[in-house]
């Protein structure tokens, strides 16, 4: 049989962490099956019944996080707003079968009932007042809702994937809604009937979806359908052990995009959250396909740790090709920029890109050690760099700079060769030389060994920058 799961959030807002680890979860589940099984498939399904909260431009936001992601789906999108009348059909039937009633309820009995059942300790919030009335009673002028009509004796037990077996006493459980007074389906009821024509095998989802999952289990029951079978994953925490909250960077995953975090980190870096294959931390998405499965959820909450995700980064970033990293560089400098990088500048950042990705932990910070090989000159000099060039270092550099003139290799040993030679002439350290040389070259005190950054700048630019400093001398 076909694995089938899905992923279906709804379109209130980002594609934030959690959300992104259980679209996650159920994508590697899928293409496991699909690798080493009878088949497997990953749906999307956008749960926008909710009209006054859902809108196209969360719903553009989590396609592009789940894209950036890349986790790709199976079929088109589904609509659960869209099936609204095939959601009303389902609750037509439950109806007729008698296994749902309507429901004459005022806001204003509800709410005292609600009361009342507080006070009283009951987890039942709703006293069933109008389960078996007689339709005589049916008060004039007023819409019903309609209520599943919930077993009121025994238990509804769920075989739970990663959570084990897991049951409630049946009159925990109160009647409730599937159709609102104005015809629209309930979440509740949505779910069931969608992923039932989906055909939807396993799902998926966080354990704060649990208590629903009893009362969807019901609704299956009660229209003769097969259920799927469940897996509830811990939540995400902090490192407090509090819920992820934004405080602890549970972000939208485009705020981590557009902090320069790599695709392929972000993947590794959420399968650990919750999910083990034995001491392996460095897992490619080749191996999660081939690893992955409901055995290796643990059932404590996995704890966010940012520092551990930029750690992560920066190995994925070392292990990036230096062609599709400078891509992804260039195409930050020239945002930063706000216009296009001249060649010279971009054949610059080619060149030295290989130098400055083992020291840097995600885009952004690569990018702007990469700068300094892409701004015009004269450069503009940070207070460290212009503290560094005081009058008896511009004329050390002046005298080096002749020397350099005649280098014949613009090579970084040459050019170290060079520059020992004239600092053992000069009587002083190489330090000396190469601190106020790097302040002139790149504007700043601190870069990669700065004969390596004047092989990348090359003679021309070198010496030009140099010129800048010293004044044309």
């Amino acid at each position: 049989m076909t694995v089938v799961t899905r992923f279906a959030p709804s379109p209130t807002g980002y594609l934030h962490i959690g959300g992104a680890r259980t679209a996650l979860f159920n994508w590697l589940y899928a293409r496991h099956h699909q690798r080493h099984g009878s088949g497997g498939r990953f749906l999307l399904r956008i749960e926008d019944t909710d009209r006054a909260r859902s809108t196209e431009e969360a719903v553009a936001a989590i396609v592009d996080g789940l894209a950036w992601m890349g986790l790709d789906w199976d079929g088109e999108p589904i609509s659960q707003f869209a099936r609204a009348g095939r959601h009303a059909e389902a609750a037509a039937t439950l109806l007729a079968e008698g296994k749902a009633y309507r429901c004459y309820c005022s806001p204003e009995e509800l709410a005292a009932m609600r009361e009342q059942a507080r006070r009283e300790g009951r987890k039942r919030l709703y006293d069933g007042r109008w389960r078996d009335r007689s339709p005589d009673e049916t008060p004039p002028g007023v819409d019903p809702v309609i209520r599943f009509k919930a077993p009121q004796t025994g238990e509804t037990v769920v075989d739970d994937l990663v959570q084990g077996t897991v049951q409630v006493a049946n009159d925990q459980l109160d009647d409730m809604i599937l159709l609102r007074a104005d015809g629209t389906p309930t979440y509740m009821l949505a779910v069931v009937v969608d992923d039932h024509d989906m055909g939807v095998t396993r799902v998926i989802r966080g354990d704060d979806h649990l208590t629903n999952t009893f009362r969807q289990l019901q609704l299956y029951h009660a229209l003769g359908w097969t259920p799927p079978r469940f897996a509830h994953i811990p939540l995400i925490h902090g490192p407090d052990g509090a819920r992820l909250s934004k405080r602890h960077g549970a972000l939208g995953v485009e705020a981590y995009r557009d902090a320069g975090f790599l695709p392929e980190a972000m993947r590794n870096y959420l399968l650990r959250l919750g999910w083990s294959h034995g001491d392996d931390e460095i897992i490619s998405t080749d191996q999660a396909i081939d690893w992955f499965d409901l055995g290796g959820v643990g059932r404590a909450p996995a704890r966010f740790d940012m520092a551990r995700l930029t750690s992560l980064n920066g190995h994925y970033l070392r292990q990036t090709d230096d062609g599709t990293l400078a891509e992804l560089v260039l195409a930050e400098l020239v945002r930063r920029r706000s216009g296009p990088l001249p060649p010279e500048a971009e054949a610059r950042v080619v060149h030295g890109l290989p130098g400055l990705k083992e020291r840097a932990k995600t885009l952004l910070e690569l990018a702007e050690k990469t700068e300094f090989y892409t701004n015009d000159r004269p450069l503009e000099l940070t207070d460290k760099a212009a503290g560094l060039l005081t009058p008896d270092a511009r004329d050390r550099l002046g005298r080096l700079r002749r020397r350099l003139d005649g280098t014949e290799a613009w090579t970084r040993d040459e050019l170290e060769t060079a520059a020992r030679s004239f600092a053992e002439q000069e009587n002083t350290k190489l330090a000396k030389i190469a601190q106020p040389l790097r302040a002139a070259l790149t504007g700043t005190d601190v870069s990669p060994p700065i004969f390596e950054v004047m092989e990348v700048l090359g003679r021309s630019e070198s010496l030009g920058r140099l010129d800048d400093v010293l004044g044309g001398r």
